[in-house]
């Protein structure tokens, strides 16, 4: 009884001790590797040393693939980009030989001589060519995708075939398949809307997309001559050709139909000026310092127009950026009609120190009893053409007898600088002053054979088409010297040569060229801009650092077809509080 019983209690004590002793023995293994990861650190619980344990062996692997394997990164690649990702491998050795550089190979060598770090960062390498992967893909999304309008040709290229089969068919057809060609394009057209790129439509329009296609496969069956396909199409090709010329041509006109006309409100204007005026004493009527016009010591500037607002910006943007005004004297040339508007007009807002002088070209007896009989005949439907104003330019000297230099500037450009240095440039026994526009790419590149037949003998013998052009607008003119070479009775021969055969295009340009042929003496570009009258595509820094711009063209800066862009340094030098403006409606 004892000898069991003792037996049953050694029993028991060997299974005590093993279930104390062995979980001491694995205990120890483990132990073996916490100390093998360092001394220093404690272990707060058996489970974290499962996880640094598998940690490890994901640094080695990690070390394993940056020695000899290629693991591509982790890319995510969105719609629309334009990455292959096959070329992963390339970036990897690119990845691979920049972390065997620099701060890559330390971060390295830190991982092997302290696995701490490792396991504190487990895919430290790897957030670095994450980052680089992430702004390379920024990068890409930055650029400007290709926008696509291939669907969007075929619909519209559908639309034409489809209406081509229309037209075979007699006009009072109705047949199934003509039925069906007409729904089909309404479908289309309908589908497609406003859209100008195949991002714009809809997955109804692919889809009737392919039902057009059945159709005119159909279409094409039932009408297998090809040649009278052909035939059609070219029809229609030449019908819209002609409606397009047909429409520029419209609009064309519209656009000079505009640039000719005067706004409303300008003529508010000068009938209220022009009442006003003779509501005036005689003595009220006349202008200051009329003394000055004939001192050939001062700087005259001449204007001839009947626009009273424009006239009045060439005024006072001259005088505001004019050194010295006291100088300035302005000779404004107009018409009979407007010659109460305009000169109400300056007197109700002076020049300052300047001095002004308004005339009518009717004044110029010898102009009307030599000259205009001419001036009528010539071929022109404008007006501005064979107005007396825009021809009275050649006969400044006859104008002009007291000067002998004057500046003419027309009355579509603004001074942005002072011009009295004008004065001293050597004009060189030429007699005109101009900027040229014989420049190819810039937007004021005028060519002679353009305006002016050199086909005729006579023409070709005495011009040379490739001389540099130069432009009217603003000009600076040695009146001494006109009268020594009497340009005038030159520009008069050649008047009247071009009026009995077209040597040339209508208005006072082409004219200029041939009568101050090798008279003309070039200015620096930046004294006189143009281009601001039409979509020229100046730049913003030439208008600014330019002595004069100019609104050559039909788009004036007082029109509303002017361009709104360039609108701004014609309006600043108006008040457009002035009563008067107000009272005729006229608006910046």
């Amino acid at each position: 009884m004892k000898k069991s019983w003792r037996c049953k209690r050694i029993f028991f004590l060997y299974l005590l001790s093993i279930c104390v002793f062995f979980p001491l023995i694995l205990l120890s293994e483990r132990l073996k590797h916490v100390l093998y990861l360092g001394k220093k650190e404690f272990v707060e619980d058996l489970p974290s040393i499962k996880y640094r344990r598998d940690g490890e062996r994901l640094s080695v692997v990690e070390t394993e693939g940056d020695e000899g394997l290629k693991v591509p990164d982790l890319v995510v690649y969105r719609d629309g980009s334009e990455e292959n990702p096959k070329s992963n491998n390339s970036r990897g050795n690119a990845a691979d030989l920049l972390g065997k550089n620099g701060t890559e190979q330390k971060a390295e060598e830190e991982s092997k001589q302290n696995p701490q770090k490792i396991l504190s960062t487990p895919s430290g390498r790897k957030e670095k060519s994450s980052l680089t992967k992430i702004q390379h893909d920024k990068s890409i999304r930055s650029q400007p995708q290709r926008v696509t309008d291939e669907k969007i040709k075929q619909i519209r290229d559908q639309v034409i075939r489809a209406k081509t089969y229309l037209n075979f068919a007699p006009p009072s057809s109705n047949s199934h398949l003509m039925k069906e060609l007409r729904l089909r394009i309404k479908e289309l057209e309908r589908a497609v809307g406003e859209a100008s790129k195949d991002s714009d439509l809809s997955r109804s329009a692919l889809q009737r997309m392919r039902t057009m296609e059945a159709t005119l496969l159909k279409a094409s069956q039932a009408y297998p001559d090809c040649s009278a396909l052909v035939t059609k199409l070219r029809a229609m090709t030449n019908s819209v050709e002609e409606q397009l010329e047909a429409q520029k041509s419209q609009a064309k006109y519209l656009v000079e139909l505009a640039g000719r006309s005067t706004p409303k409100g300008f003529h508010c204007l000068t009938m209220r000026l022009t009442t006003e005026f003779f509501a005036l004493h005689p003595e009220d009527q006349n202008f200051p310092n009329q003394e000055k016009l004939d001192d050939g010591d001062l700087y005259h500037y001449a204007v001839f127009s009947d626009n009273v607002l424009a006239c009045s910006v060439v005024v006072k943007s001259t005088i505001s950026n004019a050194m010295d005004p006291g100088k300035i004297v302005f000779h404004v040339v107009t018409d009979s009609l407007n010659l109460p508007a305009m000169s109400l007009w300056f007197l109700l807002n002076p020049p300052g120190k300047a001095t002004i002088q308004i005339q009518s070209v009717e004044k110029f007896e010898w102009l009307a009893a030599k000259y205009n009989s001419t001036l009528k005949k010539e071929n022109s439907h404008d007006s501005r053409y064979t107005s007396a104003l825009n021809h009275l330019r050649f006969y400044l000297p006859d104008v002009f007898p007291q000067l002998n230099k004057i500046v003419l500037l027309d009355h579509d450009v603004v001074v942005q600088r002072d011009l009295s240095r004008l004065w001293s440039i050597d004009m060189k026994g030429k007699v005109n002053g101009a900027v040229e526009t014989c420049q190819e790419g810039e937007p004021s590149f005028r060519q002679m054979d353009v305006f002016i037949n050199f086909s005729d003998p006579m023409v070709a013998e005495r011009f040379d088409a490739k001389t540099c052009t130069w432009a009217f607008g603003m000009n600076l003119f040695d009146l001494q010297e006109w009268r020594r070479q009497n340009l005038t009775a030159v520009y008069h021969k050649y008047l009247q040569m071009g009026l009995k055969k077209p040597l040339w295009k209508a208005g006072s340009l082409p004219l200029g060229w041939i009568t101050f042929y090798n008279r003309t003496v070039a200015l620096d570009s930046r004294w006189h801009v143009l281009g601001l009258g039409y979509e020229s595509g100046m730049a913003r820094s030439e208008i600014d650092r330019a002595a004069v711009i100019q609104y050559d063209g039909v788009m004036k800066p007082w029109l509303e077809i002017g361009i709104s862009k360039y609108k701004g340094y014609w309006s600043k030098y108006l008040n457009y509080d002035d009563p008067l403006l107000q009272q005729c409606n006229i608006h910046e």
